[in-house]
């Protein structure tokens, strides 16, 4: 077995999440912006001769065979570019499960990454894209991090100017969204005809975003969202009382994030919010995507 290498796999929340309507395919249109933030996972990779991928994961709740978005990534990748080395993959969970911050797509994304390297495939970001679109939706994105717009289903990524670096408070509560649901209970109008000709009548009009007030933000899920679970919207209000400046819903939920001020802002809502059983806080910072890319350089590590 060759060297360990690890990479971070961060987290993402949405500056801006608006569902257009459903397409033909039944998936839902979207337009999202996109930021990387420092809370993260841990990958370590390396590479092994009897041409297996062998998972390890930290995290006792999540599957360890190919219907882990990890695995399939390591065995599409191995597919797609005839590979005939294996990978031992070890991952260190800290995202919170099902917090609609990305971390199962983070997680395949540096995947992708980690393997193209240890394996010296060469593959740019490009050649991967297409791979990473059929592993989901964010997998994309986090082929290069930042900020960035995400239109389609969110497999269509453009990069965006970077915000400016922003001090966040993440906080999980003790509740499961059905992202299903959630997009049940938007009742968004179909965009498409079953022959595929846009309705433009009854599909919501593609949105500019001004990043530069992060105060004027939305989800279209939190209306529902903070509606259907009460401990969201007690979430919400908590980082709200102990002094964020907005609070907005990540993805369909769970989680929500505050936005500070400062550090030192941060620091005393940290001190100051209201826990209840079973939430967890996160405290971080936005990733630019030139930190983003730096970071997703290997690391050697004793393993």
């Amino acid at each position: 077995m060759s060297d360990v290498h690890t990479l971070p796999a961060f987290a993402k929340i949405n500056w801006v999440l608006r569902v257009l309507g459903r397409r033909p395919d039944q998936y839902h249109e979207i337009e999202t912006v996109l930021q990387t933030v420092s809370l993260h996972d841990r990958l370590s990779f390396s590479t092994t001769s009897d041409g297996e991928i062998d998972f390890l994961c930290d995290d006792s709740s999540l599957p360890t065979d190919d219907s882990n978005l990890v695995v399939r990534a390591a065995l599409e990748l191995k597919r797609r570019f005839a590979v005939s080395a294996g990978a031992r993959i070890s991952l260190e969970k800290r995202i919170p499960i099902g917090g609609g911050l990305g971390g199962g797509s983070s997680d395949a994304a540096v995947t992708l990454l980690g393997l193209n390297q240890i394996w010296q495939i060469g593959a740019t970001a490009a050649d991967l894209n297409p791979l990473a679109a059929e592993l989901g939706a964010d997998v994309p994105f986090f082929l290069s991090g930042g900020t960035a717009l995400g239109q389609g289903t969110g497999t269509r990524v453009s990069l965006l100017p970077e915000t400016p670096p922003q001090h966040l408070l993440v906080l999980m509560p003790n509740v499961t969204v059905s992202t299903k649901t959630a997009y049940e209970s938007l009742n968004a109008p179909a965009l498409t005809t079953v022959c595929g000709d846009t309705i433009l009548s009854s599909s919501r009009e593609s949105g500019r975003f001004d990043l530069s007030d992060l105060h004027t933000l939305q989800n279209d899920f939190q209306p529902v969202v903070l509606r259907s679970h009460p401990e969201i919207e007690r979430a919400r209000t908590a980082l709200l009382k102990a002094g964020a400046s907005t609070v907005l819903l990540s993805g369909s939920g769970a989680s929500v994030f505050g936005i500070c001020e400062n550090e030192g802002a941060q620091e005393r809502a940290i001190q100051a919010v209201k826990m209840e059983a079973g939430w967890r806080l996160f405290p971080c910072q936005t990733v630019a995507r030139d930190e983003y890319v730096g970071r997703a350089i290997l690391s050697v590590g004793s393993g």
